[in-house]
């Protein structure tokens, strides 16, 4: 591995809020991806993202709740979001999302 350049610890949170924003935008972008397909292959979806911001909120003394952080996550509320975009999910996706839920616990 290279030798990663110092960056000052007020540049790298920027940094990683832009990237942040950058994969929210992403997954905003393309909400045919389904939660089921990123937690299969990535083992987080948009959920783990909004129970993550909701956690490093509250670290901060914030109080949002989980309906607020989806809402932060996926743009819209979530009930809209899975009205407009949600698909049943195949047996062969739920016998996946066993395992990966479990990793992404881990």
């Amino acid at each position: 591995m290279s030798k990663l350049p110092e960056i000052p610890d007020v540049q790298r949170v920027e940094i990683e809020a832009a990237v942040y924003r950058k994969l929210i935008q992403h997954l905003r972008k393309y909400p045919e991806v389904q939660n089921i397909d990123l937690m299969n292959l990535a083992y987080f979806c948009r959920n783990c993202l909004s129970k993550w911001y909701r956690s490093e909120a509250a670290d901060r003394g914030i109080d949002i709740d989980y309906d607020q952080a989806r809402e932060i996550v996926y743009g819209m509320r979530y009930a809209e979001y899975k009205r407009q975009y949600a698909e049943e999910a195949a047996p062969e996706q739920l016998a996946d999302f066993e395992t990966a839920r479990h990793k992404a616990t881990e």
